[in-house]
């Protein structure tokens, strides 16, 4: 990629780029004076106030899906075109914030996600409460 913009040594310093731009940039800032200086005058603005709407944008996440969102789309039942959304944001934007929470909630619902094993138990004890104890269904 060329030159970063001062958008993206906004994003650079929160983090907000994709891994692969966060590290092209810190490799070209060990070497660049020039660069260095920009990025002190974008702390600078930032400090004294100055930010832009995209700052703004990123910092208080106003274009990531909320982790319900990031759940139903895990569970197959988020809405075709915000499914589409979230792919694009994860994948093509890079959002590392939203990534993280995709890993975290799929951990978590790989983790509680009964068993094939365990559902058949589960049904084996409700059936056999349901027939009663001869097997035969119970009659009222």
């Amino acid at each position: 990629m060329g030159e970063p913009t001062d958008v993206e040594l906004s994003a650079f310093l929160e983090e907000g780029l994709p891994v692969e731009r966060l590290a092209e940039i810190e490799i070209r800032l060990r070497d660049d004076e020039g660069l260095r200086a920009r990025l002190r005058g974008v702390i600078g603005r930032e400090d004294a106030g100055l930010h832009s709407v995209g700052v703004i944008w990123r910092r208080h996440r106003l274009s990531c899906p909320s982790r319900d969102e990031i759940s139903q789309a895990i569970l197959g039942v988020l809405d075709p075109p915000r499914e589409e959304y979230l792919k694009f944001h994860i994948e093509q934007v890079g959002c590392r914030y939203c990534a993280a929470n995709l890993a975290d909630l799929r951990a978590a619902h790989e983790t509680s996600a009964p068993s094939a094993e365990r559902r058949r138990r589960y049904f084996e004890t409700s059936a056999g409460h349901l027939r009663g104890t001869s097997g035969a269904p119970k009659s009222r």
